[in-house]
């Protein structure tokens, strides 16, 4: 009998809320497909899909994130009475998974997709508090990247073992949406949240800096930055240059990629860079700051830079100037299953 992983996640296609519900899912669907682990899955209900044998929504009410997250904790532990191991991911599993591990005596695994210090320039307490919790007191720590388990070590003190994300591909549908928007010289285009982690105050000055009209930056996305970033277009005079359009459904954003001469991420911190890939995959060439996808991506596949305006500049010319294809090896959703796989099956055996 396969040994049984109640996971704790937060959101799942086609409600998703970033990268963290993506490679949760991605993961889900290959261990559905298998008979090695058996992968359990709790969210809240309104994100739930509804129709899923293996997925367990989870009322959370209303209020804050924080009141919304510890009403999952009861109905985690009761869940987790079937299971061999419980696998939460970032600060908010903090109280459903030791709670689980205290009521079970079962390992708890935790996957840090990105931390507090990455994700804001003023780190919320309770996070930073969940977070530490968590390194003390979790008996396995994972991360999808080096870079993030570099910060684990700076700011938590914790030893957290690699496992990177998978390559998700998406398939343009053949819509022309640079015709859409009238633009007639070359694309940028990023998507992705409206905050100071990923770094569009750089961006957006480094079209400024480029001093082209015939660059047109296509942003996607909203975020509480949202309306500051449309204000500082308008002060750097580029307002004409950049098209907001806005929460981009999952079914059109291959297309936008597809569409674009380039896809550029300007991120103070991107721990792995699900978006990035998802650019590759259709085959337009990526400006990024470190990433964690660079990590297991040959040296001339992405054009990297600082996170500042004149080297994502400088980034931006060189990608555009580019025309050899995009060529790498891609890891699939299976090889990290696998690595997930011998992973369970290691700690289990210790257990």
């Amino acid at each position: 009998m396969a040994p049984t992983v109640l996971h704790l996640g937060w959101g799942f296609p086609p409600k998703i809320t970033g990268g963290l519900d993506t490679a949760i899912a991605e993961l889900f669907e290959v261990f559905e497909r298998r008979d090695t682990i058996d992968m359990q899955l709790a969210l809240p209900a309104e994100f739930d899909p509804g129709d899923r044998e293996n997925i367990h929504g989870i009322e959370t009410g209303t209020g804050d994130l924080i009141t919304r997250v510890n009403r999952m904790e009861d109905e985690f532990v009761r869940l987790a009475d079937e299971a061999d191991a419980v696998h939460t991911n970032d600060w908010f599993g903090y109280r459903p998974g030791a709670a689980a591990r205290k009521a079970h005596d079962i390992p708890w695994i935790t996957t840090f997709h990105s931390l507090s210090v990455e994700r804001n320039l003023d780190p919320p307490r309770q996070e930073l508090d969940a977070e530490q919790r968590i390194v003390d007191e979790a008996d396995y720590l994972l991360t999808v990247s080096n870079v993030t388990r570099e910060r684990i070590a700076d700011h938590h003190g914790g030893d957290a073992r690699v496992i990177h994300n998978g390559f998700p591909s998406v398939t343009p549908s053949g819509r022309d949406v640079k015709a859409e928007l009238d633009i007639d010289g070359e694309m940028l285009f990023f998507v992705g949240r409206h905050t100071h982690q990923k770094g569009l105050s750089y961006l957006l000055a480094a079209v400024e800096r480029l001093s082209r009209d015939d660059i047109t930056l296509v942003v996607g996305g909203t975020g509480h930055l949202t309306d500051q970033l449309k204000r500082f277009a308008e002060a750097l005079e580029i307002d004409e240059q950049v098209e907001f359009v806005g929460y981009v459904p999952e079914e059109e954003l291959a297309d936008y990629y597809a569409s674009a001469d380039l896809f550029v991420s300007p991120s103070r911190a991107e721990p792995f860079g699900i978006t990035i890939v998802e650019a590759l995959s259709v085959g337009t060439r990526v400006v990024t700051t470190d990433c964690g996808a660079a990590e297991i991506l040959p040296d001339d596949v992405l054009v990297q830079v600082t996170p500042d305006s004149r080297a994502v500049a400088s980034g931006i010319q060189r990608g555009l100037a580019m025309d050899a294809p995009v060529d790498y090896e891609k890891r699939t959703w299976g090889d990290v299953a696998d690595d997930h796989e011998a992973f369970y099956l290691e700690i289990l055996e210790e257990s």
